[in-house]
């Protein structure tokens, strides 16, 4: 039998877990305070290293358009916070540091957020989007993450055009839950972010040209059921490569997702079924056969 924690007796114990916890990270920044990064520069670095955008109002089940309106407003608040953010050699990133509680007083509206394994609506809803901009872009240079949750133990919605892999997403909350990268190297990075048409836009920059560029791929997709539950399963794989000779010189896992699935399994692709036989269905090339 599962026990319970202490944040999940009831709300009160859930809302004394919370304060303790931000307490604690609050410690940690004075304590660390002269390692984060806190310089901004106008002017973009000279060399673009990477470059993304997502779409913020995105088809998600049967979330209230509302609460995607409100998302946009909230990226549109926090997008400045972070924009043109220098990382110097030897600095954390840290996401919350940076952005600050979102408030209802700081003009945050509720936007769709994720607790404790469920969709839910908060104040400051959509910030997971704005980390996992920042998270595709991180993947793709030599910075170190330090600090990075997801909620990839769920698979919340049926994929509308996903252009990433699953699973390498990000989970975040105020501020016990951040999202931190630290500059091992002798360059300077630079974040830039802002919305432009509907999405949410980023680049990361640097003083400097890299010696190697980043590869993110995924392996092993495929869903499966097990009981009566449906999961999402993936490996997620990041590629070094030497810009100058084209070699790959590393690849090493970066995630591996076993994921129940919480949507309705008509949404589930068929040929991305492994065990189809389940469902009294065989494929065969790809084209759906019913078992007589």
């Amino acid at each position: 039998m599962h026990r319970r924690l202490f944040c999940e007796i009831s709300p009160l114990t859930y809302k004394i877990s919370v304060i303790k916890e931000t307490l604690k990270r609050k410690v940690l920044w004075f304590i660390h305070r002269n390692q984060y990064a806190k310089t901004f520069e106008s002017n973009p670095l000279p060399i673009k290293i990477y470059e993304h955008k997502s779409l913020i109002q995105r088809t998600l089940g049967n979330v209230d358009k509302k609460l995607q309106e409100n998302k946009e407003h909230n990226l549109k608040l926090s997008a400045p916070k972070v924009n043109k953010i220098l990382i110097k050699p030897g600095e954390t990133f840290s996401f919350w540091k940076l952005v600050g509680k979102c408030t209802k007083k700081k003009g945050y509206k509720e936007g769709l957020i994720i607790r404790l394994g469920h969709v839910d609506q908060g104040i400051g809803g959509g910030m997971c989007q704005f980390t996992n901009l920042i998270q595709w872009m991180i993947l793709h240079s030599p910075l170190t993450i330090t600090e990075h949750h997801h909620h990839n133990q769920i698979d919340l919605f049926p994929d509308y055009g996903r252009q990433i892999p699953f699973g390498t997403g990000t989970s975040i909350m105020y501020n016990y839950l951040d999202y931190q990268f630290v500059n091992d190297t002798s360059r300077t990075f630079q974040l830039i972010t802002y919305i432009n048409k509907g999405y949410l836009c980023g680049e990361l920059r640097c003083n400097k040209e890299l010696e190697y560029s980043y590869h993110i791929i995924e392996e092993n997709h495929y869903f499966n059921q097990e009981g009566d539950n449906y999961y999402r399963n993936n490996e997620v794989y990041r590629e070094v490569i030497d810009r100058y000779t084209g070699n790959i010189v590393q690849k090493h896992l970066i995630v591996k997702n076993h994921s129940r699935v919480l949507y309705d399994k008509k949404y589930i692709p068929l040929n991305q079924i492994k065990d189809v036989n389940n469902l009294g269905i065989k494929l065969r090339d790809g084209e759906r056969i019913v078992n007589k």
